[in-house]
């Protein structure tokens, strides 16, 4: 009897556990989505959906080291947790894990958290860089146009707490693709370069032509699917190429148009007078018929 009271007590209090944990789980549901989005090296670690009566907590690691915390993203209503200074060694690979939790203050008995991770994410790979800024020059004899670029800034600072630019990370290995083309055509052109300061000259241009550039990073280390940045807003040089009014001036333009003016006036005028003299005629013509006798 004992023996069966006793089993009776083990089976009720494994119920209880379970339907409590169960009541547990179902207030603090998985995240979902969880993803990165990472431009120049800002790195953000997202998810959904938007707490009600819980929180987030958020922990990230090297593979195979101890996960830490980032003490922005613990016990957060928020769906986002910025990692951009966490993820120190760029070329390491990492993965996060977003623990839905008890709100801060709140005791749960649950020994382990509903969680999600995330894929695995490397900085230096799989970052996008951002569209860069460019000027353009042209050489006066006009066989030349340079364009400058500046290297984008990233969310990385040095010891010096100075900004540091996509150069200044992958220093080599950055490279820049130049798309262009006549401003007046639709072919295209592109040209890689290893410098930021990006000459084109005979053979890439014909002088004094108009051409419109596209520019964007490139990183051949990179896989194939994640070699180029963002593309640029597109620029465009000055160029020999003449408007209407530029070929042949304003006076000789206005002369032109007062001359059609002038000969579409005569023209009218001559019409009309031509119409008057037909319908005089026929007046006449008329007039000079004698009436049949009856």
């Amino acid at each position: 009897m004992m023996r069966m009271e006793r089993k009776m007590f083990f089976f009720t209090k494994l119920c209880t556990v379970l339907i409590f944990t169960n009541c547990v789980s179902g207030d603090y549901p998985k995240a979902q989505n969880v993803s990165w989005l990472s431009i120049n090296f800002k790195t953000l670690l997202l998810w959904d959906p938007e707490p009600t009566n819980y929180s987030y907590t958020v922990e990230y690691s090297v593979i195979g080291q101890n996960r830490k915390k980032n003490q922005h993203c613990i016990r957060t209503m928020e769906t986002e947790c910025d990692l951009s200074n966490s993820l120190v060694d760029l070329k390491a690979i990492y993965s996060a894990d977003v623990l839905s939790k008890p709100l801060l203050g709140v005791n749960s008995d649950l020994i382990e958290f509903p969680h999600t991770r995330s894929e695995r994410f490397t900085p230096y790979n799989d970052t996008l860089i951002g569209r860069p800024e460019f000027k353009i020059e042209v050489s006066k004899d006009k066989r030349k146009i340079t364009l400058y670029v500046e290297d984008p800034l990233t969310a990385l600072f040095n010891k010096q707490n100075q900004q540091r630019t996509i150069r200044d990370v992958f220093a080599d290995e950055l490279q820049y693709k130049v798309t262009f083309g006549k401003a007046t055509s639709t072919g295209k052109k592109t040209k890689i370069s290893a410098s930021s300061e990006i000459e084109l000259e005979e053979g890439d241009i014909d002088p004094g032509v108009s051409y419109c550039f596209n520019i964007q990073a490139y990183i051949p280390s990179r896989s194939t699917d994640n070699q180029l940045g963002e593309l640029s807003q597109r620029q465009c040089s000055p160029g020999d190429d003449k408007s209407v009014f530029e070929e042949y001036g304003i006076g000789v333009i206005a002369t032109f148009i007062l001359l059609i003016i002038m000969i579409i006036v005569v023209a009218i005028g001559v019409t009309v007078v031509c119409c008057k003299r037909r319908r005089n005629a026929n007046r006449s013509g008329k007039e000079g018929v004698p009436l049949r006798s009856v």
